[in-house]
């Protein structure tokens, strides 16, 4: 999610004079940067010592340990921008003992292409222009909102972990196509259309989904015998059970320190 960030800096900053610092574990992805961005590999301390706007992009059971070995070097007006989930505005803030600007944000894998969606909610130290720069560095990934934080750990659950059940739906939803004799390209351009259809349906019509589906369910015809038996086999809980899990996972995270 760092490289999609970095995307919408690029484009956000184009024509502007701007450096772009970055430390990474992984020479690959050092390289990766400065290839697509002309970042320039700093040690951690100086990347903070020179930037306006940190980004806080590695493992939430990372996060305690990184900004430690930050201690004392970040500078007055520094925007932090936090994208580890279920880490805590509050948390932060009170790890970096400076009175520093943080954001948290969570986005989702189709920011990589433009598609994806951002939950972007404030510290208590960040300031309105502030929270509308982050907003506007996100909205070349997709949809950018701007919440009340005591909503993040649900978003992160649909959202943020929400491309991982499309994916597994949509892989599953192929593979039955294949099941009874559909060629494997043919079975994956009906799912993905028939997919992108419905969801195009959801949004022109302004219909709830349930609505949209009788209409579909023809009295003792084929939909509704699929759809009896996706329910008998409890498809509708398993997202309940499958969300609530990654609700109580993000909420988890951010009691690890």
């Amino acid at each position: 999610m760092a490289y999609a960030l970095l995307q919408g800096i690029k484009r956000e900053q184009r024509g502007k004079s701007f450096a772009i610092y970055c430390n990474d574990i992984d020479p690959l992805r050092m390289e990766l940067f400065a290839q697509d961005f002309a970042a320039i590999a700093a040690p951690s301390r100086e990347l903070v010592e020179k930037s306006d706007l940190v980004v806080l992009a590695v493992k939430p059971q990372q996060v305690w340990q990184v900004l430690e070995g930050l201690e004392g070097s970040w500078r007055d007006g520094t925007l932090l921008i936090s994208i580890a989930a279920g880490i805590k505005t509050a948390d932060l803030e009170r790890a970096l003992k400076s009175g520093l600007s943080v954001v948290r944000v969570m986005p989702n894998t189709p920011c990589l292409i433009g598609s994806g969606v951002c939950a972007v909610a404030a510290g208590s130290q960040a300031r309105p222009q502030e929270l509308e720069t982050v907003r506007g560095l996100l909205t070349s990934m997709g949809e950018a909102l701007i919440l009340d934080e005591k909503y993040m750990d649900a978003v992160t659950a649909v959202s943020g972990s929400g491309p991982a059940y499309a994916y597994l739906v949509l892989e599953a939803f192929i593979n039955a196509g294949i099941n009874i004799g559909l060629d494997a390209a043919l079975a994956k351009k009906l799912v993905l259309d028939t997919f992108r259809g419905s969801i195009d349906m959801i949004i022109q019509s302004q219909e709830h989904p349930a609505h949209l589906r009788e209409q579909v369910c023809s009295p003792a015809g084929t939909s509704i015998a699929g759809v009896r038996q996706l329910e008998a086999a409890g498809l509708r809980q398993a997202f309940f059970d499958a969300v609530e899990q990654a609700y109580l996972k993000s909420i988890e995270l951010g009691q690890v320190k």
